[in-house]
């Protein structure tokens, strides 16, 4: 069904800002109708429920990704049926690679520190080289801007030698994810081509 995939970290709390609830809806429900799939962590409560919930209710394609002990704490071990497909991972680890490996890009939603940890994770593996897919912070009321202002912090103190490489998208409105993202992935993939083709 779907050509692309894009991984969303976020948190399974709904956090007090009432506009993180609605811009989950608003880009489960976009990634929906672009038919893009919805990588995720498996969960479905907070959040990261809420934009699966929305891809489910028009009818778009899920792999949540969850390692067996969150599944037998929020779920008293039992994978969802309604949110599509779920992959039990041994630990976290492998839940991280697995979700890396599934998407075309990544896109981090208001959340906590696991979610700050995995956003983190794939900015540390596009400097180190290991990929070119895009990366974004859905960055509702300006919750991602102390984020931000940190890498702009490392970068200016000569912490980071490829900015180009490590900084996000900043998307400020849910609506304008899918098509920042897709943008970001054909233009990525051009780039491939071309370095290919000088080889």
């Amino acid at each position: 069904m779907s050509s692309k995939s894009i991984c969303i970290y976020c948190g399974s709390q709904n956090g007090k800002n009432p506009e993180f609830v609605g811009a989950a809806r608003i880009l489960g429900k976009a990634l929906a109708e672009n038919s893009i799939r919805l990588v995720y962590g498996g969960g479905t409560s907070g959040i990261m429920g809420e934009v699966a919930r929305a891809v489910a209710d028009n009818n778009g394609e899920i792999v949540g990704i969850i390692p067996q002990f969150l599944l037998n704490l929020e779920a008293g071990g039992t994978a969802p049926s309604d949110l599509g497909e779920v992959i039990v991972t041994e630990d976290m680890h492998q839940r991280k690679h697995m979700m890396f490996e599934r998407a075309d890009a990544f896109v981090a939603l208001p959340g906590g520190i696991g979610t700050l940890e995995e956003i983190i994770e794939v900015m540390t593996w596009a400097q180190l080289g290991r990929h070119t897919k895009p990366m974004g912070f859905l960055n509702i009321d300006g919750f991602w801007d102390p984020v931000i202002e940190l890498v702009d912090h490392m970068n200016k103190s000569g912490f980071i030698h490829s900015i180009d490489k490590v900084r996000p998208h900043v998307i400020n409105s849910a609506d304008q994810v899918v098509p920042t993202i897709m943008d970001a992935i054909a233009h990525a993939e051009k780039a491939s081509e071309k370095n290919i083709s000088k080889m």
